[in-house]
């Protein structure tokens, strides 16, 4: 009988004993599982963090790319016109008669002599046209002749 009891309170004890060791392994080998679960999921937020810091970095530098593309558009549509208008104003009379004849008589004279002396040295250079010739030949066929075509509204 003693047996009995002893087996009987030996069983009862023991079977208490594990279901608390089992318990503590359990709640264990949870907490650990949450912990890798907290760390897991703090390396994928760093990583969608890095990904969102990305795109935002991106979106700027295209943001900065289209304000430089429309200010470089506005700066050469500045440039363009004010070539025209320089090239109108060209022509135009002051109505002061000196100043009229001047810059009737100064601009033929000045195209005359460039144009002699140019001549002169493409005669030197054996006829052979250089890059700043072609240069220089399309500037004064874009001002003379542009010019007038603007001018006369052909």
């Amino acid at each position: 009988m003693f047996t009995a009891l002893f087996t009987f309170l030996g069983s009862t004890v023991m079977r208490l004993a594990l279901g608390h060791i089992f318990d503590f392994v359990t709640k264990w080998q949870d907490s650990k599982n949450e912990l890798a679960h907290m760390q897991m999921q703090g390396q994928l937020d760093a990583a969608q963090h890095a990904r969102n810091l990305e795109a935002i970095k991106v979106q700027a530098d295209l943001g900065v790319k289209v304000i430089e593309a429309q200010t470089e558009s506005h700066v050469t549509s500045a440039e363009a016109d004010a070539f025209v208008e320089a090239v109108k104003a060209t022509g135009q009379k002051t109505g002061i008669v000196w100043v009229d004849v001047w810059n009737g008589i100064i601009r033929p004279l000045l195209a005359s002599v460039c144009i002699a002396l140019w001549i002169r040295a493409m005669g030197q250079q054996g006829w052979v046209l250089t890059e700043w010739d072609k240069q220089l030949m399309s500037m004064a066929l874009g001002i003379f002749v542009g010019g007038r075509i603007h001018a006369t509204g052909r």
